[in-house]
């Protein structure tokens, strides 16, 4: 029997511990963070308060050619696992790797392709880009809107400067992104005891 132990711990916090480029349900638009709640409290305003400019170019630079890590909840499981039209298990398996975490305990990720790149890449011979796209991971479809790029003006100038997508495009309010946070907060990462070794 294939058994899953969940604990309580968003995406936004797997993140922060396995940092990555990587891009690797949903509540209402004025969904309040524990980022906002924090601010709040200091008596600040976001940066992102008067909205931010970001198109995807599909140049796939976070998808590719760099480790990182790509964390699936069970919402992600049960839409690549229905669009592939395999059972969790099989797809794990085929798909997935366990990622240490601490106190013995995993986490569920994506698998890599020996260049690093993200195993749903595909190349240009067979048609280019995420072969997955409609049923990705939520952890991709909020990038860039992640607290770890959201943290401050810096963080996201930095990241900006490898994403051809941020700072152009589609202009994105305080509340789009703000929702996205709280998806990101509120989805939780599969993740799964392991036995220690000898027992005792």
């Amino acid at each position: 029997m294939f058994l899953f132990f969940i604990l309580i711990v968003s995406i936004n916090d797997a993140l922060a511990v396995h940092k990555t480029r990587r891009n690797h349900k949903i509540h209402p638009l004025n969904h309040t963070s524990k980022y906002d709640i924090l601010l709040s409290q200091m008596n600040e305003t976001p940066f992102h308060a008067a909205g931010l400019r970001f198109s995807c170019t599909r140049c796939s630079g976070c998808c590719r050619h760099d480790g990182g890590f790509v964390y699936l909840s069970e919402k992600d499981l049960a839409r690549l696992t229905e669009g592939f039209g395999m059972d969790y298990a099989a797809f794990i398996e085929t798909w997935c790797r366990w990622v240490p975490y601490v106190f013995g305990s995993e986490r569920l990720s994506l698998r890599e392709k020996a260049n690093l790149d993200c195993v749903f890449w595909k190349d240009a011979a067979s048609g280019g880009g995420c072969s997955v796209y409609e049923t990705r991971p939520l952890q991709c479809r909020a990038f860039p809107f992640w607290d770890s790029v959201l943290c401050s003006p810096q963080a996201w100038k930095k990241m900006a400067r490898e994403c051809p997508g941020m700072d152009s495009g589609k202009l994105h309010t305080r509340e789009e992104i703000d929702d996205w946070l709280g998806r990101l907060e509120d989805e939780l990462v599969i993740e799964r005891s392991v036995p220690r070794k000898g027992g005792g």
